[in-house]
């Protein structure tokens, strides 16, 4: 079954080295885009008021959902929420989580706990998600280590869906071949799940996902918006086939 709320795909202005954000902070108004999701979590403070002033200049009218890092401080949230009626946040169960949600405690309810690499899978995981609004579900993480690498730690991994209230999402895509690489840490580690889309059948995973899908998902990939346009309207189409399909069982 499909998701139950309207499902609604959010372009994502990600920061990581190869995402190449200052160019896709000049996408939007060259597509004329009014809503984006944004990924702040590769940006020291300084480069984050570099964004949100850039960002304050195009036509952007709406970020519904952003995912923060954990030393981000209060003020950014309510600048987000007030200057670009941000509804929902995300963060990592990391080290810095507990500081984050203490300091930020009043808008512990509009935050949402990730479920990241397979090693973050642990008891501070459940301890963060215990003291926040839900879980912020990345599905790539959830198809690369559970199923496809058939991970310990991500193992009956629909425990913490039945139990918490499922927010926000994240999607990526994921390879048909096993890959090395580093993670956000700088880990070496094997992924099935990228960041960055070559082939929109990348996504085609995501079938086995929609009933679990919330209103709220980011596109999370590096490559451009205007390439990021056609992966929102492939997984649009994924979700009308999905109920034309139900509809014709009946």
């Amino acid at each position: 079954m499909p998701a139950k709320v309207k499902p609604k795909f959010l372009l994502a202005l990600t920061t990581t080295h190869k995402a190449y954000w200052q160019d896709k902070v000049k996408e939007i108004d060259l597509l004329g885009l009014k809503e984006i999701s944004i990924f702040p979590t590769c940006l020291e403070l300084e480069k984050r008021k570099e964004l949100y002033g850039l960002l304050e200049k195009t036509g952007l009218k709406k970020i519904p959902f952003t995912h923060l890092r954990t030393d981000c401080e209060q003020w950014e949230i309510e600048y987000l929420m007030k200057r670009f009626d941000c509804q929902i946040f995300n963060i990592h169960a990391d080290n810095l989580a507990q500081s984050f949600l203490d300091r930020c405690q009043k808008y512990r309810h509009l935050v949402y706990i990730e479920n990241g690499e397979h090693y973050q899978i642990n008891p501070l995981f459940k301890k963060i998600l215990d003291q926040a609004a839900g879980l912020c579900l990345d599905f790539s993480h959830w198809e690369d280590y559970e199923v496809r690498q058939d991970n310990k730690n991500y193992r009956n991994f629909k425990k913490y869906i039945a139990k918490y209230k499922v927010g926000c999402a994240h999607i990526s895509v994921i390879k048909d071949e096993i890959f090395t690489s580093s993670d956000v840490f700088g880990n070496q580690s094997q992924f099935f799940a990228s960041h960055f889309m070559k082939n929109l059948s990348e996504f085609n995973y995501m079938k086995d996902y929609l009933k679990y899908l919330p209103e709220y998902s980011a596109i999370e990939i590096e490559n451009s918006l205007a390439e990021q346009l056609k992966a929102k309207q492939y997984l649009e189409q994924m979700i009308k086939e999905s109920y034309e399909n139900i509809d014709n069982r009946r």
